[in-house]
Order: structure tokens, then C-alpha cells, then sequence
């Protein structure tokens, strides 16, 4: 079995973790009732998606 010829320092081993990290969502806002959303989601506040309105919603 093949085993490594050096142990791995903490800084190599911490560099190649890099991008491993938890990375922020990035919301947008609703181009209709302006409500933050998550890209290429449909909106829950108003129910639409790109212009069409794909949910029925309750007003009031």
C-alpha cells in the first residue's frame, strides 16, 4: 500500500482546504414585488418566475 514519504504540513494541508468553506447565498430581488429571492427560484411572495406567474397566492 502506498503510504506518503512526508508528513503534509499544517499550511499545505490548510491551502488545499481553501475552498471548502460555507459560502454566502446571494439573493436578488423580485423584478415584481421586489421581495429578496434566490436565483433561479421562484418567488414565494408574489409567486412568479421570469415574468410568468407560475403560483397561485393569497392577496390580503
Amino acid at each position: 500500500m502506498a503510504l506518503p514519504k512526508r508528513k503534509k504540513s499544517k499550511s499545505r494541508r490548510d491551502m488545499r482546504r481553501s475552498h471548502d468553506h460555507a459560502r454566502m447565498i446571494n439573493p436578488t430581488l423580485c423584478p415584481q414585488c421586489h421581495e429578496p429571492v434566490l436565483p433561479h427560484h421562484v418567488c414565494l411572495q408574489c409567486g412568479s418566475y421570469r415574468g410568468k406567474t407560475l403560483l397561485e397566492t393569497k392577496e390580503g
